[in-house]
């Protein structure tokens, strides 16, 4: 069964394509709100200030969101679900974009993610796929190394430790023995 948020292919055509009309009508104007660069922006910029109820309203009711092996998350109440717990034990989110690209309605990024929980934090190479239909995110499917993820994983929790450490030993010398 195919999955209806993957665009099929492009027909063959014998000739170059034809150039768009620009507008918001078919999200093409790089100023439209609803064009699919912009609502990937917006929602990733919505994940960074930990505003689940904004990155919810920027996806379809059917959305499919997925950390590839793991199994896809269908419907914004399955996607609300995830979204809600990350949110609940982290404390921080960053999407650092290094690159953006779009053909129609789907949108790549390449970019390093950076998780916080309290004193640890994790960054990681992250290659992401959106599709993009009517100004709402319908597909959300991230793509990770998940040995790079563990070592990053690994180093901040280290770092969570050390600077734990660091300042039990630093409040005990103001306290004195």
């Amino acid at each position: 069964m195919s999955d209806p948020h993957v665009s099929p292919e492009p027909p063959a055509s014998s000739g170059p394509d034809p150039k768009p009309n620009p507008g918001p009508e078919n999200d093409t104007d790089p100023g439209s709100a609803s064009e699919p660069r912009a609502v990937v922006r917006a929602f990733l910029a919505a994940l960074e200030r930990l505003d689940a109820d904004a990155a919810l309203a920027l996806v379809s009711d059917d959305v499919v969101y997925q950390n590839v092996p793991l199994p896809p998350a269908r419907g914004r109440v399955a996607v609300e679900k995830q979204l809600r717990w990350m949110l609940r034990y982290g404390t921080g989110f960053e999407a650092r974009i290094h690159h953006l690209a779009a053909d129609g309605p789907v949108v790549l990024t390449e970019r390093t993610d950076v998780l916080r929980a309290g004193s640890w934090g994790a960054e990681f190479w992250v290659c992401g796929t959106f599709e993009v239909q009517d100004g709402r995110v319908v597909l959300w499917r991230d793509y990770f190394d998940w040995a790079t993820f563990l070592a990053a994983s690994a180093r901040g929790a280290g770092k969570a430790l050390f600077f734990q450490a660091a300042a039990a030993v630093a409040a005990r010398r103001r306290t004195g023995p």
